[in-house]
C-alpha cells in the first residue's frame, strides 16, 4: 500500500493509535488544491489537533483504512471521487467519524438534499471560511464525540 510522503511526516506514532487511545484527534483534510489543505491542516495543529492531509480522495480513503480520523474535512468539488462520495465511504469504514463538507460553490440545496436523502449529519461550509469559524465547527462536533476537550482560547 502507498501512502502520500506527507502523511509519513505528518503522522507521529501517537496519532496511529486507535481513536479512543489518541492524545489528539485526527483530522483528515482533503482537498485537491494543496495550499488549503496544508492552510487547514497547520490551523488544526496550531489548535492541538493531529491533521493528516490528503490531495484526492482515492488517497484518503487509503488513509482512512489505516488512521481511522476522528474527523474528515473535505472540499467537494474534486477530479475522481468527489468529497461527498468520500465522505460516505469514509463514515461506513469508520461509523463514528464525524464530517465537515466544503465548497467555494455557494448553491448547497441540491447538496443538503443528498445529505439527507443519505441519512447522514454532515456540516457543511462556504469557501472561504474564517479560521475562527471552522475551529468552532470542528471543535463543535468533536464534542459530540465526546472526551475532547479544545485547548483555551487565547486572547492578547
Amino acid at each position: 500500500m502507498h501512502f502520500p510522503t506527507v502523511l509519513l511526516e505528518e503522522a507521529s506514532q501517537d496519532d496511529m493509535t486507535t481513536g479512543a487511545d489518541r492524545q489528539h484527534p485526527v483530522v483528515l483534510v482533503v482537498d485537491d488544491e494543496p495550499i488549503i489543505a496544508e492552510t487547514l491542516a497547520a490551523i488544526l495543529r496550531h489548535s492541538g489537533l493531529a491533521a493528516i492531509t490528503a490531495l484526492n480522495g482515492a488517497d484518503a480513503l487509503e488513509i482512512s483504512k489505516v488512521i481511522p480520523p476522528e474527523m474528515l474535512i473535505t472540499d467537494l468539488a474534486m477530479p475522481g471521487l468527489s468529497g461527498f462520495d468520500l465522505a460516505l465511504q469514509v463514515t461506513e469504514a469508520v461509523p463514528d467519524c464525524e464530517v465537515i463538507l466544503f465548497s467555494g460553490q455557494t448553491s448547497t440545496g441540491e447538496l443538503l438534499q443528498a445529505i439527507q436523502d443519505a441519512g447522514r449529519n454532515f456540516v457543511t461550509l462556504v469557501k472561504p471560511v474564517h479560521p475562527k469559524d471552522l475551529l468552532a465547527r470542528v471543535f463543535e462536533r468533536l464534542a459530540l464525540r465526546g472526551g475532547f476537550v479544545p485547548p483555551p482560547v487565547s486572547r492578547p
